[in-house]
């Protein structure tokens, strides 16, 4: 079918076009007919524009304006006029103006959508599911089509940044090899020889590092990764991050490289506000003892306040029962939550019970002094000791003070945690129109697995210890601390990264403590322990998730709003429904077959 080529965009037109005849392409986003008076608002991609078709002007083209129905598809031709005084809408970047129709050619027709794509307050009523599956409707939609525009512009300015600073952007294999790096790995059978896998990539990890071998230096990626993983509001099965590996490089090198680009994002892309730059740094064992977590969000203070040393001379006898088993006490302090109801706290107290905690005990200031409170644990306290706590967690009139005691601290850090984020919520703390981020430094290189009584890795195998720790890999591996970083932003983890292991006997230690054999070793990641061999370099990098770094920009609570083509729960993608079987014969030419899974 031939058509008009368009000449302008529908949200590129302004009063400079004013007297100009153009050419438009798009979809019908609404229909207003008044019998001899049609109004159209044409969108295409970049936005809509108003078009008017009148029967006193073009009286041949009438007919067919008021047949038009929303998404049906549109050429036209028409005059660029100004709207009469007080028609404007403000709310377009087209009001000024609108399109005197001439000639109309309806290139494809539309039947009734599922759901209205010209109505967001409508929109958020709609099944999920039911957008997905008709997602190609979906992104029609202004929000959906401004979000793939900033996704296309943050990796545009991502691969511009590290072209100026030397990097070399290249692709690493989809199909790989099977290794144990975390999670499950996707496999995909390999015809020629039954019994034989690929895996897709759980990330381009091990590939990077080789290209580093290979005297690259400077590599990124922007890359698909795959994991076989439970999902939650911010992971898919399949995403994308960008990928950085560097060599001959620090620590310091590679924070500087991810904070160069994650501000450029921030300060060029979007209309937030960054807390703090230089982002500022936090061991692991400061975020613990401060936050509760490896992720804190620096959003807003009410650090967690450590009174395990003052509650084992008290007289209450469950909090010293907590520290007698290796356990602690601490607070966290709730901004005027002296007025909460006894219900509203016993709210507070089933929260935290969530996340291991057996209770909380809380504590009203009504004013900062001993005499001043008013609690049931109040009693087990002389006054000297009530004042020591009320300084100790920087007590003011009328705040709540919420104590979880535990013999493992764990639970107290998560349980607490967990309760300052709420409060954070409730007190309007939690900012959204700032974005804070931090790196998070210096993470255990293992941590015990007590239910399968072995190490694993915190991050991944090949993360290089500190060299003044490899002693600690005989006698304490606990105490052992990597190389490693990750960059939190308003208390989720947005990038990760290491130094990395660079020699061959460095990397068969770590996997010996990981309980992988030497047999196994050569097996799976022989290839790896061959290259080190060879004169591998110094090199370090990290990945950061730029669906998690979209989401942030946004606003957007849920991942799957920021991917074009989501994946729902359990991995399902309801629009090709996939996954789904396939015919016997490619089974048998596979060499597989199916065996049911017992109920």
């Amino acid at each position: 079918m031939a058509y008009w080529q368009r000449t302008i965009a529908c949200g590129a037109l302004r009063e400079e076009h004013v007297g100009q005849e153009v050419v438009l392409n798009g979809w019908v986003h609404r229909v207003r007919t008044f019998g001899d008076l049609v109004f159209i608002d044409l969108r295409d991609r970049t936005g809509l524009v108003q078009v008017v078709v009148d029967r006193s002007d073009v009286p041949h083209l009438i007919e067919t304006a008021n047949a038009l129905r929303t998404e049906y598809v549109l050429s036209l031709r028409g005059l660029v006029r100004l709207r009469k005084p007080g028609t404007e809408n403000p709310k377009l970047a087209t009001g000024n103006v609108e399109i005197a129709a001439q000639q109309i050619e309806i290139l494809n027709t539309a039947k009734t959508l599922p759901f209205p794509l010209n109505d967001e307050d409508q929109m958020r009523t709609v099944d999920e599911t039911l957008r997905v599956k008709h997602r190609y409707l979906d992104l029609r939609r202004p929000k959906m089509m401004r979000i793939l525009e900033l996704r296309h512009r943050v990796v545009k300015l991502i691969r511009d940044l590290l072209d100026a600073e030397g990097f070399l952007e290249i692709e690493t294999p989809i199909l790989t090899k099977s290794t144990p790096e975390g999670a499950r790995d996707y496999l995909v059978p390999y015809r020629l020889q039954p019994g034989l896998f690929y895996a897709l990539p759980q990330s381009p990890q091990q590939y990077k590092q080789l290209l580093m071998v290979a005297g690259c230096e400077r590599y990124f990626q922007i890359a698909r990764c795959f994991r076989d993983e439970a999902q939650r509001a911010d992971r898919q099965p399949e995403f994308t991050q960008l990928d950085v590996e560097m060599s001959f490089v620090t620590q310091e090198d590679v924070l500087q490289i991810i904070e160069k680009v994650m501000t450029a994002v921030v300060q060029q892309l979007s209309e937030k506000r960054l807390l703090s730059t230089p982002f500022p740094r936090l061991t692991y064992d400061e975020a613990l003892r401060l936050y509760g977590t490896d992720k804190p969000d620096l959003r807003f203070g009410l650090t967690l306040c450590d009174l395990t040393a003052l509650a084992q001379e008290t007289e209450f006898g469950v909090f010293r029962a907590a520290i007698e088993a290796g356990g602690q006490v601490k607070a966290v302090r709730y901004p005027q939550g002296a007025q909460l109801s006894r219900k509203e706290q016993e709210a507070l107290g089933e929260l935290v019970k969530e996340f291991g905690a057996k209770g909380l005990a809380t504590i009203a200031v009504l004013e900062p002094t001993p005499q001043g409170v008013k609690s049931n644990i109040a009693k087990f306290f002389s006054a000297d000791q009530m004042q020591r706590l009320l300084q100790l967690c920087e007590a003011e009139a009328g705040d709540l003070l919420c104590i979880v005691a535990d013999a493992n601290p764990k639970i107290v850090a998560e349980s607490l945690s967990r309760l300052r984020l709420e409060i954070g919520k409730r007190c309007g703390l939690r900012n959204p129109d700032v974005l804070a981020f931090c790196f998070v430094t210096d993470f255990p290189l293992v941590q015990w697995n007590a239910e399968e009584q072995r190490w694993e890795a915190e991050h991944h195998p090949f993360t290089m210890p500190y060299e003044e720790h490899l002693p600690y890999f005989d006698t304490d591996p606990a105490r052992i601390r990597a190389q490693c970083y990750d960059l939190v932003c308003n208390g989720q983890e947005s990038a990760s990264g290491s130094i990395r292991i660079h020699r061959a006997d460095i990397q068969q230690k770590v996997f010996d403590l990981l309980g992988i054999g030497r047999e196994r070793q050569q097996e799976r990641f022989g290839h790896l322990l061959e290259a080190f061999s060879y004169g591998a370099p110094p090199h370090g990098g990290f990945a950061a998730g730029i669906d998690r770094l979209i989401m942030n920009l946004l606003d957007e609570p849920n991942i799957r709003e920021v991917i074009a083509f989501p994946k729902m729960g359990l991995g399902y993608d309801p629009m090709m429904e996939a996954p789904s079987e396939v015919e016997e014969a490619q089974l048998i030419e596979l060499g597989l077959r199916i065996i049911p899974r017992k109920s």
